[in-house]
């Protein structure tokens, strides 16, 4: 079953999604699936597993001048989606993005995630480089979201890039997309944010997944002006627990969202992380609680140094 088909089939009963972190080059998989194995017990609709391009990096040589090659620092995420697939039988959706690929690169990856019986993706631009002032394009790549949404419409369709014919074509994909209740950073205002987003639906994403946010109120104006738009798809809650005091200023600057001022407020008042853990752990259950309250039924919970805490939310909320 698809994650579309999930949604929609258990739009009326409550479930949750997870995003993991392929683990850095060279440490292995075990911290992983441990953590994973913690999140199965919860009965997820499904994992989704995030993807990074690739980065410069400076390497001195003998005359003191210095080369910049790129380099991946985690593994395919193909390959850990495929693997989850494959231990947990639980629906896996891989990130592919625009940013550090070609058309060509991301042409392959269709085609291997079809082959693996991967039906569902989260596309997306990706962020820019760290060392780039603004997003570049990778030569021979695509500039937005968008262009990736039709390049998938068009494998789907049974055609390659280059408008050749799938002789075969497979299963077709999903296609889920991010959307930003306080805007993406890039963009010059909400309203033109969500244009986007409408352009998104309207090229064939079929439901989004928010950016996080800790103030619930913000969801509900953006599904609100959302639907107002003719954006009918589902717009699940994306949540994540705070876990660390230094998070108070880390995050809005990583995520560009706000922090509420009833939660700034408590966290000054916390003398250690595991203070902080805490506090976060009970403002992300009551926080639920309230999508709940307003027919929020599907919730996303990003998991990156915080799975310890997800579960005990998701516990608290079954």
């Amino acid at each position: 079953m698809s994650v579309t088909e999930i949604i929609n089939k258990h739009e009326r009963e409550r479930q949750f999604s997870f995003e993991v972190l392929p683990p850095l080059k060279g440490t292995g998989t075990g911290r992983l699936f441990a953590d994973i194995d913690k999140l199965a017990e919860l009965k997820p609709a499904f994992i989704n597993i995030t993807t990074h391009h690739s980065e410069y990096v400076y390497r001195e040589l003998p005359d003191g001048r210095f080369e910049r090659s790129r380099v991946r620092r985690r593994p395919g995420t193909i390959a850990i989606a495929a693997a989850i697939q494959q231990r947990y039988h639980i629906p896996v959706q891989p990130h592919v993005i625009c940013s550090g690929a070609t058309i060509e690169d991301i042409e392959y990856e269709l085609i291997d995630l079809q082959f693996l019986g991967i039906r569902d993706l989260l596309l997306l631009r990706g962020d820019k480089a760290k060392e780039d002032s603004r997003f570049t394009p990778t030569p021979g790549g695509h500039a937005h979201t968008t262009d990736l949404i039709r390049q998938v419409v068009r494998f789907n369709d049974g055609f390659f890039a280059d408008g050749t014919p799938i002789k075969q074509p497979g299963q077709k994909f999903d296609i889920g997309v991010a959307c930003y209740p306080e805007k993406h950073e890039e963009a010059p205002n909400l309203e033109r944010d969500m244009q986007y987003l409408k352009e998104k639906q309207d090229l064939g994403a079929q439901y989004a997944v928010t950016q996080l946010f800790f103030d619930n109120r913000k969801y509900f104006e953006f599904v609100e002006r959302a639907r107002e738009m003719g954006i009918t798809m589902p717009i699940i809650p994306g949540i994540k627990p705070m876990a660390k005091l230094s998070q108070l200023t880390v995050v809005p600057k990583t995520f560009h969202c706000d922090i509420p001022e009833a939660l700034a407020r408590e966290i000054v008042k916390c003398k250690t992380d595991e203070d902080a853990r805490r506090l976060g752990i009970e403002w992300t259950t009551e926080q639920c609680r309230e999508l709940y309250a307003h027919g929020v039924n599907n919730i996303h919970f990003y998991t990156v140094s915080a799975v310890d805490s997800v579960v005990e939310v998701t516990r608290r909320l079954l």
